[in-house]
């Protein structure tokens, strides 16, 4: 079964000294082990590098791309994916959900992935699952 990864699992999993760390990093171990198919798409993956950058370093975006991203099946964002996902998050007016929110959901809805590797609660307002 696939698993959608978040921007804020992959931060959490990189910083050690995040609150969240241990338990983002043992779903992550138990994932990988499990041979789950990991699945992101190229919005989460530029917003988790960017930030990996800003507010852990270079080594940690270097990590991110060099140690992580190789178990992921990236989704190229197209436009017909970016549209849709626009026009949803146009129509929700709230504030607190992102663009990129908008297409992990659409990607998840699109390959019927029930669950995602998250700390944000948006994705179980949608009905998926989170992990951990």
């Amino acid at each position: 079964m696939s698993v959608f990864v978040d921007t804020s699992a992959v931060l959490a999993l990189l910083n050690a000294d995040d609150a969240m760390h241990a338990r983002v990093a043992a779903a992550w171990r138990t994932l990988v082990r499990a041979e789950e198919e990991l699945v992101t798409s190229s919005y989460v993956l530029i917003e988790s590098l960017a930030l990996a950058q800003a507010r852990l370093g270079p080594a940690a975006a270097r990590a991110l791309a060099n140690e992580f991203v190789p178990a992921l099946e990236v989704v190229w964002v197209d436009e017909a994916l970016h549209r849709a996902a626009l026009s949803a998050w146009l129509i929700s007016g709230r504030r607190d959900l992102s663009l990129v929110d908008c297409v992990s959901f659409e990607v998840m809805r699109r390959r019927s992935v029930p669950r995602v590797l998250t700390l944000d609660r948006h994705f179980g307002r949608q009905g998926f699952a989170a992990v951990p």
